[in-house]
């Protein structure tokens, strides 16, 4: 048997494999990934394809446009203003910066080595665990049981500051 009749013998596999990935992946067509399979498995001419191998390549590719799903943002013709609110107007700046005020004096409020840590974790060098764990004196591995206790402690404090609504909606 040659190599083009066992694609063309795999071809319903390839079909329902590649619906069945296609599903998992917000965004993406089955036509669509079986076309990336299909470029996969003739680009490397050395590669025999067996049912196995052309699973592990539907894998693959399922994977590769999941990272692309994460990454591509889909252009808006019918919006004025670029996704990242470069051009937001006066007042959401405003708030912004008066939620990020807000923010900065919340963690400093906070007990212990939070402040400290949750002001490296917030910081827009954005230093790795390693840097944050030499510039603390702690080891890495407790960084994020602390940074949790410390989130959930923010969480708390500014739970008791925000009142919450009553059910139905109405406000206290």
């Amino acid at each position: 048997m040659t190599q083009s009749d066992l694609l063309i013998r795999l071809s319903p596999l390839l079909k329902a494999e590649c619906a069945a990935e296609a599903a998992a992946v917000a965004g993406t067509d089955a036509a669509d990934l079986e076309q990336g399979v299909w470029v996969r498995l003739l680009s490397d001419s050395r590669t025999i394809v067996s049912a196995a191998r052309l699973r592990a390549t539907v894998r693959a590719e399922a994977r590769a446009a999941r990272r692309r799903a994460r990454r591509e943002v889909l252009y808006d013709p019918t919006h004025s203003e670029p996704p990242g609110g470069h051009d937001a107007g006066v007042e959401q700046q405003v708030l912004a910066a008066e939620e990020g005020r807000a923010l900065r004096a919340a963690v400093r409020r906070l007990p212990g080595r939070c402040p400290r840590l949750l002001a490296a974790l917030l910081s827009r060098k954005d230093p790795t665990y390693r840097e944050i764990a030499g510039e603390l004196g702690m080891s890495q591995g407790s960084l994020g049981p602390v940074r949790s206790r410390c989130l959930g402690c923010l969480r708390r404090m500014l739970t008791a500051e925000v009142a919450a609504p009553e059910p139905w909606g109405k406000e206290r």
